[in-house]
């Protein structure tokens, strides 16, 4: 199944984008609504609030005075975090029970307004954000809800910030403007990204891939592929010793083309292949006979260049994932190639203009396959012996993660 998770702050529109993909053919996992389920009269969760708060937040019919609580929480960080503490769990686990009976080619919209602050978001195959700016926000809730500015300023400061919301996206929908342009834009996603990407998840089989080689300059691939990594390692959390964000785009301020390519580190082959249902079911399934580096000169032993290759199930954002034993020399190559052209501008001098005369060379082809192969000369003639020079004359060493304080994440 697709796990989308949803959030954005109060009063963005958030429950007309849930409700819109849920008459799209969405399973909606509500959290609000559970959170309102877990403390009805009779539940531990309700005995639970009165044991923290007092029996004075309870109505004359036993209920939670939501006002009441609310004016308490919103106006005292400390509170809240109890409230939260005892409602939080609950709510995942209610999710949890749902999400559990959804089949295989479904696409489940958790509804989540704190996803963001409740740090979320590795769970989920893609993060929406509903994002409106915050002045449009605090006028529909004095409009629409009736709420004072000093009530709407509350509510928005005891959330995460509309820049931290927005830097946790994948996708983010503006909706700024009308009704009509929100729901346009949910639809498009749902069509062209949403019910391929789970189509592509039920045949366990990488999205279409139709892009040329042409060079991009994008500010937010680090972003991206930090992202990428957190999903990747929650997928095998024992078995993933790093992800790295490693080639082009990992170099700031370099052209290249729109595909994050990733290294996942692994104690040995026998892991990767392991894990490899995990990444299938994370959004990366296995690509077929993409097992082996091209390897050095000076080290012509195929078995040393062994990896595994993944790639994306998302049509929305292409990612080559690659599977590679910690201390092999194509994990070391790898990371080796990165961190000389972050350190060199003469590197990457180099590296832009041969990019750039194969780029013309191949224009107009739908794929990048005998782009990357014409790389292949230049890399080992020209990029190999000077990229092993400065490793030499700098003393670079590759990381070692084993003694890293979490050893799950790269750079």
């Amino acid at each position: 199944m697709l796990k989308i998770g949803l959030t954005g702050g109060i009063a963005s529109g958030k429950s007309l984008v849930a409700s819109r993909l849920q008459e799209l053919g969405a399973i909606l996992v509500d959290a609000d609504l559970i959170a309102r389920e877990v403390v009805e009269p009779g539940t531990p969760g309700l005995a639970r609030v009165v044991d923290a708060f007092g029996p004075g937040i309870l109505d004359a019919n036993g209920r939670l005075d939501r006002p009441k609580l609310g004016s308490i929480v919103f106006q005292d960080p400390a509170q809240r975090e109890v409230l939260n503490g005892i409602v939080h769990p609950l709510v995942r686990e209610a999710a949890a029970s749902l999400v559990a009976g959804a089949g295989p080619g479904d696409i489940v919209v958790q509804d989540i307004p704190l996803l963001v602050e409740t740090g979320q978001g590795s769970n989920f195959h893609l993060v929406l954000v509903v994002d409106a700016p915050d002045d449009l926000r605090i006028r529909r809730m004095v409009e629409f809800r009736r709420m004072s500015t000093d009530d709407a300023l509350a509510r928005m400061a005891s959330q995460a910030t509309r820049e931290e919301r927005n830097a946790a996206a994948d996708v983010v929908l503006d909706n700024s403007g009308t009704r009509g342009e929100l729901l346009a834009a949910v639809d498009a996603l749902w069509e062209h990204r949403l019910v391929p990407f789970a189509d592509n998840l039920r045949r366990n089989t990488r999205a279409a891939r139709e892009i040329g080689p042409v060079l991009h300059s994008k500010g937010d691939w680090a972003d991206q592929a930090e992202r990428l990594a957190q999903r990747i390692v929650a997928a095998a959390p024992q078995d993933i010793l790093a992800v790295d964000h490693i080639g082009s785009t990992s170099v700031p301020g370099l052209e290249a083309k729109d595909v994050i390519d990733l290294q996942l580190a692994v104690a040995d082959l026998q892991a990767a292949e392991r894990i490899s249902p995990k990444l299938s079911a994370a959004g990366f399934p296995a690509v077929p006979h993409a097992d082996q580096d091209t390897p050095q000169p000076s080290q012509p032993d195929p078995a040393q260049w062994q990896k595994r290759f993944h790639a994306n199930a998302d049509p929305g954002r292409h990612v080559n994932l690659h599977v590679r034993m910690a201390g092999s020399p194509g994990w070391r190559c790898a990371l080796l190639f990165r961190d000389w052209l972050r350190a060199e501008p003469s590197a990457v001098a180099l590296y832009e203009a041969n990019e750039r005369e194969l780029a013309v060379a191949h224009t107009g082809e739908r794929s990048t396959a005998a782009f990357a192969d014409a790389k292949e000369p230049w890399f080992t003639a020209v990029a190999l012996p000077l990229m092993e020079a400065w490793a030499e004359s700098t003393g670079w060493m590759p990381p070692s993660y084993m003694s890293s304080a979490d050893g799950k994440r790269g750079q």
